[in-house]
């Protein structure tokens, strides 16, 4: 399965839904703190979003939002 990266930050509604989506599949995944890191932020930046949360997949394109469709491609 492909490494999965989610960039969040704290109260973001749709970056919890994410998150608890692949807890309840027992997916692992990396969280990056946009909040916390100004890495993590310029990351989300070039690779062009301005909303949360964005998913980040090996040989999977980058999608932001809540999206239990994309997310099942991925698992």
């Amino acid at each position: 399965m492909a490494k999965i990266i989610i960039y969040s930050k704290v109260n973001c509604m749709q970056c919890n839904f994410t998150k608890k989506y692949l807890e309840d599949k027992k997916i692992d995944f990396e969280v990056r703190d946009v909040e916390k890191s100004n890495e993590a932020l310029e990351e989300v930046k070039a690779l062009g979003f301005q909303s949360l949360p964005v998913v980040v997949a090996e040989g999977f394109e980058a999608f932001s939002g809540f999206r239990p469709d994309m997310l099942d491609k991925i698992i």
